[in-house]
């Protein structure tokens, strides 16, 4: 069998819209594409980082994911701004909830998929119709490899990617036909806030004095302090993500997935071809040079 290569119209609408613009992938997306010619449409939670949106030439539109009012209100005054024509959709923003998943409360794991997952797609919704009246709409989702390899103590954020690339999937079949693409990014290790807040996060968590992982949290403040990851050999800077968005938005083939970084590349192969058995073996050795060893890993069932 062969597949079917399809060719989807090029938006003659340069508007897009790009979620998370306050800094790290969102901020580099946004200003590649208005380099490029597109007309860009920027959305922040904070005042602040809207006014500097402003400040560097961007329409900038207040958007709080978790908030369903929020996301009602940003999309009818872009729709309005664009006059109900919108060429492409960037959904950057999201945020990563790290811990390990015991240790999770209930709020905590919803408001990871209230943003990552329920709020994104609310928002995408509010779009596709102008995107099949002009018969034409590029939809990129940025999820992460996580999405393909879940990690220990990024279990949650973990599922929400997942969760992600099963909708987008999804999407791009029942969308199939009607002139909108969708595709996934996929990158590794970034030069963002990401691990920054995974600190702050961890910092927090270390108040659960009774969690079996306090220990392996503390080690990871001290060592994000102290010393860099080994993934820091991979890191590339948030542009290598916006050249990968810019592909998808401007190809008459846009990819389904656009792996970034050489960490994504090798998760997206042992996700498909590795067995599971030897999937769990990596990650519990990863989880070992976190958590002192105090038994062996338990047996297959």
């Amino acid at each position: 069998m062969y597949a079917v290569r399809v060719r989807y119209p090029s938006p003659k609408n340069r508007n897009v819209v790009v979620t998370g613009c306050s800094s790290g992938i969102g901020a580099a997306t946004a200003r590649l594409l208005s380099e490029q010619g597109w007309q860009v449409i920027a959305t922040a939670r904070r005042p602040d980082d809207l006014e500097r949106l402003r400040i560097q030439g961007l329409t900038a539109v207040p958007l709080d994911l978790a908030v369903p009012q929020s996301v009602e209100n940003a999309a009818a005054e872009i729709l309005h701004l664009c006059g109900g024509r919108i060429g492409a959709l960037v959904n950057n923003a999201g945020f990563g909830q790290p811990g390990a998943i015991e240790d999770l409360e209930r709020a905590e794991m919803r408001r990871q998929f209230d943003v990552n997952v329920i709020g994104l797609q609310d928002f995408t919704n509010r779009f596709i119709p102008a995107f099949r009246l002009q018969g034409a709409g590029r939809i990129v989702n940025v999820s992460s490899v996580v999405g393909r390899i879940a990690l220990p103590f990024l279990g949650i954020y973990s599922a929400s990617k997942f969760a992600l690339e099963a909708i987008s999937d999804v999407l791009r079949v029942e969308l199939r036909g009607s002139g909108i693409s969708v595709s996934i990014i996929e990158p590794g290790p970034i030069a963002t806030r990401f691990g920054e807040n995974a600190t702050r996060a961890a910092r927090i968590l270390l108040e659960k004095k009774s969690s079996p992982f306090a220990e392996a949290y503390r080690r990871y403040v001290e060592n994000s302090i102290e010393r860099p990851s080994w993934m820091e050999r991979f890191r590339l800077p948030p542009e290598s993500v916006a050249r990968a968005v810019l592909h998808a938005l401007e190809s008459r083939r846009p990819r389904r997935r656009y792996p970034v970084t050489f960490p994504a590349v090798v998760g997206g192969i042992l996700q498909r071809f590795a067995p599971y058995a030897l999937i769990d073996h990596l990650l519990w050795k990863r989880l070992c040079t976190r958590v002192p060893r105090r038994s062996s890993p338990p047996q297959e069932i």
